[in-house]
Parts: C-alpha cells; sequence; structure tokens
C-alpha cells in the first residue's frame, strides 16, 4: 500500500494508506498506533474505523464517477463487531449499486485476519462545481 495521494489532509492525518483503487472496488488501511488512535478505554477510537470506511466508500464510488461528477455521503449504518487494537487495520469498499443520482456502497473492516467492522451507506452522486 501507498500513502493516500489525493490533497485529502484529514486522511494523510490519521495515516491512510490507498490499496488497489478502480471498478466500484478500493482497499485502504491504516496502522493503528495506541498513543494517536486509541481512546481512553486501551482501544482505537471508533471515529478512526468509521473514517476509514467512508473515505473507502467514497473511494470506490469516484472510481466510477466521471471527471465531472462528486459524491458525497448521505447515511451509512456502521456495525462494531469486536474490538480493534493495534495493528493494521484494513477496509475494502465496493459499490452495491450505482444510479443516477445516488449509490450504495459496502465495506467490511479486517484486523489480524478476521472481519472487526462492517458498513452500508448511501451516496449522493452530483455535477462537479464549475472551476470560478
Amino acid at each position: 500500500m501507498k500513502p493516500f495521494g489525493q490533497e485529502f489532509e484529514f486522511a494523510r492525518m490519521l495515516g491512510f494508506e490507498m490499496g488497489e483503487r478502480g471498478d466500484g472496488r478500493c482497499t485502504m488501511a491504516i496502522e493503528i498506533e495506541p498513543g494517536r488512535h486509541f481512546s481512553p478505554q486501551g482501544a482505537a477510537h471508533g471515529g478512526v474505523a468509521y473514517s476509514l470506511a467512508d473515505t473507502a466508500m467514497g473511494g470506490a464510488l469516484t472510481s466510477l464517477l466521471g471527471d465531472d461528477q462528486w459524491c458525497a455521503t448521505l447515511e451509512i449504518k456502521f456495525n462494531y463487531h469486536v474490538r480493534v487494537g493495534e495493528g493494521r487495520l484494513t477496509c475494502e469498499a465496493e459499490v452495491l449499486h450505482r444510479g443516477k443520482r445516488i449509490a450504495n456502497v459496502d465495506a467490511r473492516l479486517y484486523q489480524d485476519g478476521r472481519m472487526v467492522s462492517s458498513a452500508n451507506g448511501n451516496f449522493a452522486i452530483f455535477a462537479a462545481p464549475s472551476a470560478a
């Protein structure tokens, strides 16, 4: 995997790495570090996993969009199955359905070979704003 390559400081700040992206799929990962990502309860803060899923899901969808289209998260149902600890957290996202204005995207997050979280969300598709 490689560092997140887009001009997207939030993803770089968290430490996201871009894996493969294309054909309605996207794989991203992050190295969970206790001093950087843990909550006071001694596990990765839920927002880290959620942000990884949201970003990978957007990456999966944008791989299907033209340069004249953007997308934005409308809603995500996120399930936390087990505690996320230190180490590599990987997200695999896939577009399940793409309509003209709405797409449905699935994500699965894995750590140490087991699924730790899952998500499903709807994303708006719209025309990119014109350059001023």
